[in-house]
């Protein structure tokens, strides 16, 4: 009986949809393995399709492609180690989570998805069928279990494995990025191991796919919990893992070990990386937006650099006669110290064209919002004119508490096919400024040092649409706003928590009278990347039509 086991860990970036460029970069991984001499290679959950496939895997002509995909691959990789990865499988009527063990040229194995998540992202109950506690695979003359993902964060599954002849745990996933998601994972895995008595493997994916962000990290347990390795967080790599067999058992030995970053650099590459992916996997080579001289466009300015290079990127300031001269100075400096293609586009003669059009229909009545909302969406317009013309994807740069309020221009500066900063609250995008300013990674496409400009993380906010304009004009201080939207939006809270916490009652009111009345404008916002619980999309659906006011 072998004393040793070897598996190779694919922590990699898959294409929803792209079946040949998946099967592709497990087979580079398998032959990774092969070279390392391993005993199994291994991929994450669902890699052959991509994860989030949502309806797309229900698909019969893609679930059965996808099936096949996976023979294939089988078949290609026959002279070496067994490869684990994960897909769609049918049996009967039924539409699985599988995670396929293949040897010898064929599958010779199928675990399939016990505990399917139907919160947050996840809508798995509607798109697959819940398979049956199984028990474990043989690789050679060694067992091993698979609890997929979410089977893992429950104990039934790894304890049947255990009890049925399991000698170690490989916990294949697609784990989407939230802040602070990295603990959780881990807590419930330690939990897995000392209830077993068996090391496990938790390998997750990497890389963006619309919203989400998989982050990678994945890591390996001891029993009792030591953390043996530990792999870097949204970066691909392949790594080797070594068990050896004792009187106790298999036990891993100590593997690769990468520390992770703080959460606010987290936060930031997960808006990096989205976009970047975003743009690549959709066939965008480059971006534009409007660089107003405030924050938020700034910070997009900067992610999107990171993201993609100066040289695809494209920033446009769009004035008025409302646009102060500090907001023309602040996003010229922003765009040179970038080093972005620079554009100075005034909107004057299309906004008197707009007004004097109007004018026999506007007469007599006081200019108000609506004047206000012209200049907005004629920005947006010439934006969109010149996305068209030039082929480059354009960018919405409001931040999650502008969204959440509806403090925005439907149409108008929410025109855009992407938002960076969609899911990060304005108080954050202040604090991201400053960190970015600060710091500079070797995964960052864009110059180091303070490339936003003091001023732009300084001055009040505001829209300047009209003469002396600033948000809280509008809007309570966005210290009070982001307090509030967190207690109403993230914590699911009541306006009796908002005054508990500190809040004045009228403007707890104020907020959730906004967040309810804009609904409509984010069932057709551009999507932003996820770096929280409750981002806007999936992790929160709501109705437009909606009388419901908390009464407390």
């Amino acid at each position: 009986m072998a004393d040793s086991f070897r598996v190779t860990l694919a922590q990699l970036n898959p294409t929803v949809g792209d079946l040949a460029g998946n099967a592709a970069k497990a087979r580079d991984a398998w032959e990774q393995g092969k070279a390392a001499g391993a005993d199994l290679v291994a991929l994450p959950e669902m890699f052959i399709t991509g994860y989030n496939a949502q309806d797309l895997v229900r698909k019969p002509a893609f679930h059965i492609a996808a099936i096949e995909a996976v023979r294939a691959l089988a078949a290609d990789c026959a002279d070496g180690p067994a490869l684990a990865i994960g897909g769609p499988w049918v049996e009967g009527a039924g539409l699985y989570n599988a995670y396929f063990i293949c040897s010898g040229g064929r599958i010779v194995s199928t675990t399939l998805k016990h505990h399917l998540p139907n919160e947050t992202v996840f809508d798995e109950v509607r798109i697959f069928d819940a398979g049956p506690l199984g028990g474990p695979y043989a690789v050679g003359n060694t067992r091993i279990g698979s609890p997929i993902c979410e089977d893992a964060w429950h104990e039934d599954v790894a304890e049947t494995l255990a009890e049925t002849g399991a000698e170690f745990l490989i916990v294949p996933n697609g784990s989407p990025y939230y802040r602070g998601k990295f603990e959780t994972r881990l807590n419930h895995m330690v939990a897995r191991v000392v209830e077993t008595g068996l090391p496990l493997i938790y390998l997750n994916m990497v890389g963006g796919q619309d919203d989400q962000v998989f982050d990678g990290g994945s890591f390996v347990l001891n029993p009792h919990g030591q953390i043996m390795a530990q792999l870097p967080v949204f970066e691909e790599c392949v790594a080797h893992i070594d068990l050896e067999r004792g009187p106790d058992g298999w036990r891993a030995l100590q593997g690769p070990f990468t520390e992770h970053p703080d959460l606010m650099e987290q936060d930031y590459h997960v808006m990096v990386l989205a976009l970047r992916d975003y743009c690549r996997k959709t066939g965008f080579g480059k971006v534009l937006l409007g660089l107003s001289g405030g924050i938020d466009s700034a910070l997009v300015a900067t992610i999107a650099v990171d993201a993609l290079g100066a040289d695809n990127v494209r920033c446009v300031m769009l004035p008025s006669e409302y646009t102060s001269q500090h907001s023309l100075d602040d996003a010229e400096a922003c765009a040179k110290a970038l080093g972005v293609h620079y554009d100075f586009v005034p909107i004057a003669q299309g906004r008197a064209a707009i007004t004097a059009t109007l004018e026999p229909l506007f007469k007599g009545l006081a200019p108000d919002l609506t004047e206000e909302n012209i200049q907005s969406r004629l920005r947006g317009l010439l934006l969109m004119a010149m996305s068209n013309k030039f082929g480059e994807m354009l960018l919405t740069t409001g931040n999650k508490s502008e969204v959440a309020v509806g403090y925005a221009t439907i149409y108008g500066d929410m025109a855009g096919g992407y938002n960076p900063i969609k899911d990060m609250y304005k108080t954050r995008v202040f604090d991201c400024c400053r960190w970015r300013n600060a710091h500079h990674g070797d995964w960052m496409m864009g110059p180091a040092g303070a490339v936003i400009p003091e001023r732009i993380i300084s001055k009040p906010p505001s829209a300047e649409l009209r003469a002396d304009q600033k948000d809280s004009d509008s809007l309570p201080d966005y210290p009070v706003l982001d307090g509030i939207l967190h207690i109403l939006i993230d914590d699911d809270g009541s306006i009796e928590d908002c005054v508990a916490a500190g809040y004045d009652r009228a403007d707890a009111k104020k907020v959730e009278q906004l967040i309810y009345v804009s609904e409509y404008k984010r069932f057709q916002s551009a999507p932003g990347a996820r770096l929280s619980k409750r981002a806007f999309w999936l992790d929160r659906r709501y109705p437009i039509v909606n009388r419901w006011r908390d009464g407390s």
